[in-house]
């Protein structure tokens, strides 16, 4: 059994904000693969299905995302699990938006709700990075995170999510790797399919010009030529 922890802030005020894109990712993950309806727990918001064969729980801390490691720890608890289990989805501002990694353990990069979690069960979980770009500058950050996806974002941020949920049974199964090229499958453009060629028209090869007959020639040699 597996927890799999996306970190946002609760209420419709947060709903589109960067900083809750691991919401996003396990509303998608709990829609496209028939998870149960989610219901209050572990001062967060649960839903219980399966991955690849894997009972999976995932789990939206509800306790805005200074304070998320209460609601991992007391998961964690609960089902007597170890950090091992716990695969963490945030937002992370030191890749390009809509690129994806995963990562074992490490420290939180100031990233608060990862902060939290540390504070109560540790370092040793696995994490999926959804980039969304840097504003800049530090002084930035709090404000940039807060802020709506913009309308321009729409195209990427629907194929990461679409990508994370057929990339997650592979995730379940302890294959980040399959995991990540299912999300770069979804990022990759389709290349346009070359036009098809009409053979019903097809070019034909001009005729050759026909030679320029000598008007001079007289009857007879236009009959002789006739016979050459």
């Amino acid at each position: 059994m597996q927890i799999f922890v996306g970190l946002g802030n609760p209420g419709a005020k947060y709903e589109r904000n960067r900083h809750n894109i691991g919401f996003m990712a396990l509303d998608r993950i709990a829609g496209e693969h028939g998870f149960g309806p989610w219901r209050s727990k572990f001062q967060g918001m649960l839903s219980e299905g399966a991955l690849g064969g894997e009972k999976v729980v995932l789990l939206k801390p509800m306790t805005f995302m200074n304070l998320s490691g209460q609601s991992v720890s007391e998961a964690l608890r609960f089902y007597k699990l170890t950090p091992a289990d716990v695969t963490v989805f945030h937002d992370e501002l030191d890749l390009a938006p809509g690129k994806l990694r995963c990562k074992l353990g490490g420290g939180h990069a100031g990233h608060n709700g990862l902060r939290s979690i540390h504070q109560h069960i540790g370092e040793a979980y696995a994490r999926v990075r959804l980039g969304i770009g840097h504003p800049g500058h530090k002084d930035r950050v709090a404000q940039y995170v807060l802020q709506d996806f913009a309308k321009a974002d729409a195209d990427w941020l629907d194929d990461l999510l679409r990508g994370i949920a057929k990339g997650a049974p592979w995730l379940a199964q302890g294959k980040p790797d399959r995991f990540q090229n299912a999300v770069a499958q979804a990022l990759t453009p389709v290349a346009p399919k070359p036009a098809r060629k009409d053979t019903a028209q097809t070019e034909r090869p001009p005729k050759q010009a026909e030679e320029p007959q000598d008007e001079t020639r007289s009857p007879l040699q236009k009959l002789v030529d006739r016979f050459r």
